[in-house]
């Protein structure tokens, strides 16, 4: 059987897809770190699909991430869409960073990506109607000090994603989804309030973050930024001087930390 596979399943973005998904009867295969959450969540989705399987997977890891599509061959589950959505935005100075929180921030935000789109190709059906969606963010329009690791990790994602979908011509769509902020935690919301009015006009909710995305990659759309004041900052940027946005990044990024390792 074809399933949609969701990384950060139990998170809230990658929870906002599984509810839209599986209200549409959308045979679901998620994974996350927590096999407890996992468990919950797909006894909860029963209610609306019962085409729902769950594998707990640490995208750090490539021993977890190769027992995960070691299991979902047992089950000869094939995928005709994935959807990344896991992440880690650590915002700190780059020297506060440990050896951990690089490799943990790295893997999961590019690494992990493009070894699960590897995988689900290999496991995907040769008809081009693969989807793969990749949910960058707005930060990587620009360097951004103070978010530097996040950032560029996330534009490495877009443009692997952007190469890859001219490789896989015919074979399969591929898109990159750049947001802002989405307030999906009470943590996030205190954060974007702390960013100011900037950040605030940056967020939008996750469900129609979620809608636009999936309807970007069914279109085959390259790289979609989401929200009309993320594309005003899209095209401001090519007008401003590096250094002065740059300047403004670091402002903004200073006065707070974030910091999720080990959550």
């Amino acid at each position: 059987m074809n399933y949609t596979l969701i990384t950060g399943a139990c998170g809230g973005f990658g929870g906002t897809f599984t509810n839209i998904l599986a209200e549409k009867g959308t045979p679901l295969f998620l994974t996350g770190r927590s096999a407890e959450k996992l468990k919950a969540l797909k006894t909860s989705l029963q209610e609306k699909t019962s085409r729902v399987e769950v594998f707990s997977c640490d995208l750090r890891e490539e021993e977890s991430r190769a027992a995960f599509f070691s299991h979902a061959d047992s089950l000869h589950a094939t995928f005709d869409r994935l959807i990344y959505v896991a992440g880690v935005d650590t915002q700190m100075a780059f020297e506060e960073y440990d050896e951990a929180r690089i490799l943990t921030q790295t893997r999961v935000n590019f690494e992990g990506a493009v070894s699960f789109i590897k995988s689900v190709l290999e496991r995907a059906p040769l008809d081009g109607d693969t989807e793969i969606l990749c949910i960058g963010s707005i930060t990587s329009i620009m360097p951004e000090p103070y978010f530097a690791l996040y950032a560029a990790a996330k534009k490495a994602l877009e443009y692997f994603c952007m190469a890859l979908r001219t490789e896989l011509k015919g074979r399969a769509k591929v898109t990159c989804v750049l947001p802002g902020s989405m307030p999906t935690r009470e943590d996030i919301k205190e954060n974007i309030k702390a960013h100011g009015r900037y950040s605030a006009l940056s967020a939008m909710p996750p469900e129609k973050v979620a809608a636009k995305a999936l309807k970007a990659v069914k279109k085959n759309k390259k790289r979609v930024i989401i929200g009309f004041w993320n594309k005003l900052t899209n095209f401001g940027s090519h007008l401003i001087p590096m250094a002065w946005r740059m300047h403004f990044a670091a402002k903004l990024w200073k006065g707070t930390q974030k910091d999720f390792y080990g959550t």
